[in-house]
């Protein structure tokens, strides 16, 4: 039996998630877009484990330099926070693989909910953070375009 290398399986993985779905679920409500200043918004992680699953260097590929397409596995506690941080310069899409969480986002005036089953697109320079309100883990895929290593 031959496995999938790691090319192989980013590519179909940001292919199924690029193709999903129209309409990207757990985006801003509609009449809901405004500017949030996102004021006391938490800037250190808590009960957060962030691990890195693979990595493709970009200027190998593309010719992109300083630049890797990433993906990571987030586990968000019960009260966990992913802490405020922008998506200037680095485009993400986030799948929600289990549990329900808030996003509080720049770009919009009320809470965002994620459920399982659900991609957020991150990108257009937003600001943001989000927290697990719920009594169960959540569990995150998160692919970006990242800075350096």
């Amino acid at each position: 039996m031959t496995f999938p290398t790691f090319r192989q399986t980013a590519l179909v993985l940001l292919a199924a998630t690029a193709f999903a779905s129209p309409v990207l679920a757990g985006q801003c409500p509609a009449g809901q877009s405004a500017v949030n200043a996102l004021a006391g918004a938490p800037t250190s992680p808590k009960d957060v484990t962030d691990t890195l699953i693979g990595s493709v260097d970009l200027a190998k590929e593309i010719m992109v330099a300083d630049r890797h397409l990433r993906t990571r596995r987030l586990v968000v506690q019960p009260g966990g926070i992913v802490p405020m941080h922008s998506h200037v310069d680095r485009p993400a899409l986030i799948y929600t693989v289990s549990g329900t969480i808030m996003e509080y986002r720049s770009d919009c005036a009320v809470p965002v909910t994620h459920k399982g089953g659900e991609i957020s697109r991150e990108a257009d320079g937003i600001s943001h953070y989000w927290i697990n309100k719920g009594k169960v883990p959540v569990v995150l895929l998160s692919s970006d375009v990242h800075h350096g290593k």
